[in-house]
């Protein structure tokens, strides 16, 4: 979800105002993708890159967390919506890690879409976290293959990516879902986020219904 500081700029409004709007279009996008039917939806909040900007923006950011929490996300469980945080907590302050617990749990029984919020994610801090864990599990070499790495991810409950989007025209992943995202179908659109509407989703989930997918096999 990029694109939220260049579209404030662009109104001569303080970024804080963009990422707010952000968190509009994010209601908007998980409802789009509850009526066509998507099960599971990932989007990328706030990466482990993100603590080097400037420390008002990131204060900011926090406060616009919580009031999504309060203010957008109830809303969507109402819908039917499971949300869960991955990445990591620690580093968030108290009041915030208390609010996502609560969303959490307040949302484990919902099934008609299960939301997934990066927050303080990287793929690489991830794959080097499985690793870690598998050490400390006292694997075998022999023992190591995809599953038991998969399994060590941080949320091995989350499938692999069939469909990433990229939104603002930025031709990049941004260490979003590295090991996920190996077959991924990519979608690059021009949309700043904050404007991301249904038929964007509609049209990337169009495209992504055309394409053949061969996972690295060969078409016959």
């Amino acid at each position: 979800m990029d694109g939220n500081g260049r579209w404030a700029e662009a109104r001569g409004l303080p970024v804080a105002d963009g990422h707010r709007e952000g968190t509009r279009a994010l209601r908007r996008t998980v409802e789009a993708a509850i009526e066509l039917g998507v099960e599971t939806l990932a989007v990328y909040a706030f990466s482990t890159e993100n603590w080097g900007r400037p420390a008002d923006e990131v204060d900011d950011l926090m406060v616009i967390f919580s009031d999504a929490i309060d203010r957008e996300l109830p809303d969507l469980a109402r819908q039917g919506v499971r949300t869960r945080f991955m990445g990591r907590r620690d580093r968030a302050p108290a009041e915030l890690q208390q609010r996502m617990l609560e969303l959490e749990a307040a949302t484990a029984h919902r099934d008609r879409l299960n939301l997934w919020i990066a927050f303080d994610y990287g793929g690489r801090a991830e794959l080097v976290d499985a690793a870690r864990r598998v050490v400390e599990d006292g694997l075998d070499p022999a023992e190591i293959d995809e599953p038991a790495i998969a399994a060590r991810l941080a949320a091995p409950e989350l499938a692999e990516v069939d469909l990433l989007i990229r939104t603002s025209g930025e031709l990049r992943i941004s260490n979003f879902l590295l090991w996920g995202a190996a077959y991924a179908e990519l979608v690059f659109v021009e949309t700043l986020w904050p404007d991301f509407t249904a038929d964007d989703l509609n049209q990337a989930v169009t495209a992504f219904g055309q394409r053949t997918r061969r996972f690295g096999g060969r078409s016959t």
